[in-house]
């Protein structure tokens, strides 16, 4: 039923995903921080169907729970801030790789459109799926688009799921980026999986607008046997970008320090992008099929 209605009414579901959301996080932001292990382990049971041992930490979906609450600090909170952690970017691997910034600004009525291009990305830069795609201005649903931005800069994201609490203290701003695509009028994502600064593997989302697909690969563009979460893989033969290693060199570059995270690029007709540093992917409730690899990614951590 939650596909069909995604899928049939786009809109729909994005203002019930953002008020739930909105509620959600209202709610865990008032328990006390001594209860949050004693929820994390209940939200952890009702989301993998798994039990969570805090004295038995293992597996890599179990890990980034005891990370959420046993492994903050600063850096985690800027580097998760869509605006603040340009600079990061900029200062360690160049300017050259941000996509440009068109504007940013605290409350969505102070958004000057009539001097933005005709295609943008909205983005609200303190949370997750907080984006607006915007291919031409002139359908843009404003009124609409402000409902989405006035619930997304009032929820704290650090409670819709679980106590990502690298969101806690990031200040809600509202950023435009500049719309890219490459010469086939799309924009692979390449999500790296990082482990102590090195790169491991690099999942590859495909036919978004179809069926929704993705490919998990190593380092050498081997295709992996494992899946995180139930999206099928493609049977399509999908080459590696031309100046693949060199994503591997960036990704490595910006993962440098960290026991684990999620580095995302954009590769658009060979120039790359940064996306964002994801410290918990999926919150750590992604299934990982088969559960081996579960472990496994564990062990690397």
């Amino acid at each position: 039923m939650k596909k069909l209605i995604k899928k049939s009414f786009p809109e729909t579901y994005l203002l019930i995903r953002s008020l739930y959301r909105y509620f959600l996080a209202q709610y865990y932001k008032l328990r006390r921080e001594e209860s949050y292990p004693i929820i994390l382990a209940k939200l952890y049971k009702r989301n993998t169907g798994k039990d969570l041992n805090w004295n038995h930490i293992e597996t890599y979906s179990e890990k980034m729970q005891w990370s959420k609450l046993y492994e903050q600090d600063d850096i985690k909170t800027i580097l998760s801030d869509k605006y603040l952690v340009r600079d990061w970017v900029k200062n360690t691997i160049g300017e050259q790789y941000l996509i440009p910034l068109l504007g940013v600004w605290d409350t969505f009525e102070e958004i000057e459109f009539e001097k933005l291009p005709q295609q943008f990305v909205l983005k609200a830069n303190h949370g997750s799926g907080t984006n607006i795609i915007v291919k031409n201005k002139s359908d843009l649903n404003l009124k609409r688009s402000k409902k989405l931005f006035n619930i997304w800069l009032n929820t704290n994201f650090a409670f819709t799921s679980g106590f990502e609490l690298q969101y806690k203290d990031i200040k809600p701003k509202i950023i435009v980026e500049k719309y890219i695509v490459d010469q086939h009028n799309e924009l692979k994502d390449y999500k790296f999986i990082c482990f102590n600064g090195k790169v491991y593997y690099c999942w590859v989302h495909l036919d978004k607008e179809k069926e929704y697909k993705r490919n998990i690969y190593d380092t050498e563009w081997n295709l992996q046997e494992f899946r995180i979460d139930d999206f099928p893989r493609s049977n399509k033969k999908i080459e590696p970008p031309k100046n693949f290693d060199r994503m591997v060199e960036v990704a490595e570059t910006l993962c440098k320090g960290f026991s684990h995270v999620r580095v995302d690029l954009y590769n658009c007709d060979g120039k790359i992008y940064f996306g964002e540093m994801t410290f918990t992917s999926g919150s750590g409730y992604r299934n990982i099929y088969p559960e081996i690899y579960d472990k496994h990614l564990g062990e690397l951590w």
